[in-house]
């Protein structure tokens, strides 16, 4: 096992302590012990990072594209040679079991290659005049310029990947405030560009005070683009404060992801694929499925199936052999379960399986089914954002579909149908950014991966996710 090591900032190429010298306390979400220091940024630091961002902006920018893609590419591969010896950061940190630990990083190493590559077709346009066979009219993309990027600790290499990878393709540094909760396996990212040749300045990472990091890189003029994911009420604050300084904004929000089983389901598979993607990460997932609607005539028959599936599931310390679902990655996430049970279950849901913390060390909560959960009970209105699936059953697919867009997010969605007139009218009407039909959440590089209404607002993926990071200009000229 890799051993779990104090993590430093990364500032204008070099690792260094906290101006200030100070440290927040790491902790294993499986036992509660303490097993590291993180470096605490203050304005000094920021600074520093800020002038760094700026001269590596300029020096990133006037590279071409085919030598950023080199960088990116030899990192990419760092990333996938060092795999298993990030994994174990990553779950000593976080709590997900290994397996799931290894494919986070080897997944990093795929988006950065296909963003490698993507940044060589970040294309203008060329468009006729309309008064003169002289003039030239181009549309140029150009990189915004420095990026603040704010991630989560659900994921903490892929939402940092996910960011870095296309503001790098467009041209544009990077400066990522990684969460402090889970800091050795963002730092392990870092170093595989680090290794891997990219210059000073334009790839860096601090920890701290979020509120007070934030408040200080969203005004600050260098930082010409924010990026977020993280919570809808937080995300709004950061929104509103880059609207302030009118910059442009990617915000990846929480989501409530609604699951259609209809009347002609194959069972069987729903309950493979959704129960799977369920407690994926014990449930902590943006894009997880959490509102279960089931048609009335499969509503038992889905629910036994279901509750039998999960009660398979393995519980434990994620680096021990055979772990299926990890440990919560904090104490707040178990007392939010037991909240949202209770709420439930007082309101006339029947626990099918689950239900309650597993033992008193560690952050680790029975993987939940709820049936017969009432429209007002908390799991079917906020993102519960752990282990429970909370069942209900409709009487027609357009009533699914109404409750699936009830609720003001709209990030994944997904459906079970056998029929072509189904799937159709669930893709034409649900209001979210990602539609699964028949199968599990498969997210890819080249896809875009966001959502809408108060799920956010801009691409994670594919072509759409590099031009967020650049700014269209026209240039007309005339030759005389």
């Amino acid at each position: 096992m890799t051993t779990y090591r104090n993590t430093q900032l990364f500032i204008d190429g070099q690792w260094q302590d906290a101006a200030d010298g100070r440290t927040l306390a790491v902790h294993n979400p499986a036992t509660g012990a303490e097993i590291g220091r993180v470096a605490h940024a203050g304005k000094p630091d920021l600074d520093k990072a800020l002038a760094a961002a700026q001269k590596g902006f300029e020096t990133w920018r006037d590279m071409v594209p085919a030598e950023r893609a080199k960088i990116m590419r030899k990192a990419a591969t760092l990333l996938r040679e060092r795999a298993a010896e990030i994994a174990p950061l990553l779950t000593q940190e976080q709590g997900k079991p290994l397996v799931e630990a290894k494919g986070e990083v080897m997944a990093a190493g795929d988006i950065t290659d296909w963003f490698a590559d993507e940044g060589m077709r970040v294309y203008g346009r060329i468009v006729p005049s309309r008064t003169s066979v002289q003039m030239r009219q181009m549309v140029i993309n150009d990189p915004v310029g420095p990026v603040a990027a704010f991630t989560p600790w659900n994921f903490p290499i892929n939402q940092v990947v996910r960011k870095v990878a296309p503001a790098l393709a467009a041209g544009c540094s990077v400066l990522v405030k990684a969460p402090e909760e889970t800091p050795a396996a963002p730092a392990a990212f870092v170093q595989a560009f680090a290794d891997a040749g990219i210059p000073q300045g334009v790839l860096q990472l601090v920890y701290g005070n979020p509120g007070e990091i934030s408040g200080y890189l969203i005004p600050h003029p260098v930082i010409r683009k924010i990026t977020f994911t993280g919570s809808t009420p937080v995300g709004k604050q950061l929104a509103a404060m880059a609207g302030q300084y009118m910059k442009r904004v990617t915000m990846e929000l929480g989501g409530h992801a609604p699951v259609i089983v209809a009347e002609d389901a194959d069972i069987a598979l729903a309950v493979k694929c959704a129960g799977a993607a369920k407690f994926r990460n014990a449930g902590q997932v943006c894009i997880s499925p959490t509102r279960f609607l089931v048609h009335e005539s499969i509503a038992d028959e889905f629910a036994a199936a279901f509750t039998a599936q999960t009660q398979k599931l393995k519980v434990g310390d994620g680096l021990a052999e055979g772990t299926t679902m990890g440990p919560l990655a904090n104490p707040r996430r178990v007392t939010a379960m037991a909240e949202v049970t209770k709420d439930a279950v007082d309101r006339g849901a029947k626990v099918l399986a689950g239900g309650a913390r597993i033992g008193d060390t560690g952050n680790f909560w029975q993987p939940t089914v709820l049936a017969n959960v009432p429209l007002e009970a908390k799991v079917f209105n906020d993102e519960p954002f752990g282990p429970i699936a909370a069942i209900r059953s409709f009487s027609s697919l357009e009533a699914a579909i109404a409750e699936a867009n009830r609720l003001p997010y709209g990030l994944a969605s997904y459906g079970f149908t056998r029929s072509l007139k189904n799937a159709d009218l669930m893709t034409r009407r649900i209001e979210a950014g990602m539609l699964w039909i028949n199968m599990p959440a498969m997210p890819s590089a080249e896809m875009p991966f966001g959502g809408v209404k108060d799920s956010g607002y801009g691409s994670e993926g594919g072509p759409e996710a590099v031009l967020a990071y650049c700014n269209p200009r026209s240039v007309a000229i005339m030759n005389s």
